[in-house]
């Protein structure tokens, strides 16, 4: 599967809240690099950073903009973030249902058509100065 058609797949299966279509995408030893965070490996670590994430928040991305390079083993994808916060995280404002809409992006590394390493991207003070005000 050519890079650019993976992450699209990826990113439908996650509006479509599709996990385990989500998960098939990625290698077992993926690298996800947390926004302003550190670096985890291993599927079974991004899949409880995902039971975490849709416990606290539901988001749908939209305006999905995705570029490849012409070998297909690294690609990119901006977009807009729209979420909503459900449950407090942890050195965060108190979540009671704010809304935000937030710019983000992503950088991919692609191996035999999966996902082997993402790096997510967004403004943490925007978001906090929406959910916080």
């Amino acid at each position: 599967m050519p890079a650019k058609e993976t992450i699209r797949t990826y990113y439908d299966a996650f509006n479509r809240q599709d996990m385990e279509a989500f998960f098939d995408l990625l290698h077992d030893d993926v690298v996800h690099d947390i926004n302003q965070g550190g670096r985890q490996v291993g599927k079974d670590a991004f899949r409880t950073f995902m039971e975490h994430m849709n416990r606290s928040y539901r988001e749908t991305l939209t305006d999905i903009v995705i570029m490849a390079n012409d070998d297909g083993t690294r690609g990119a994808a901006e977009f807009i973030v729209n979420g909503q916060y459900l449950a407090t995280d942890e050195g965060l404002p108190e979540a009671n249902g704010q809304t935000y809409v937030l710019p983000a992006g992503a950088f991919f590394e692609i191996r035999d058509g999966k996902v082997a390493r993402i790096s997510n991207t967004y403004n943490l003070n925007d978001w906090i100065a929406q959910v916080g005000a």
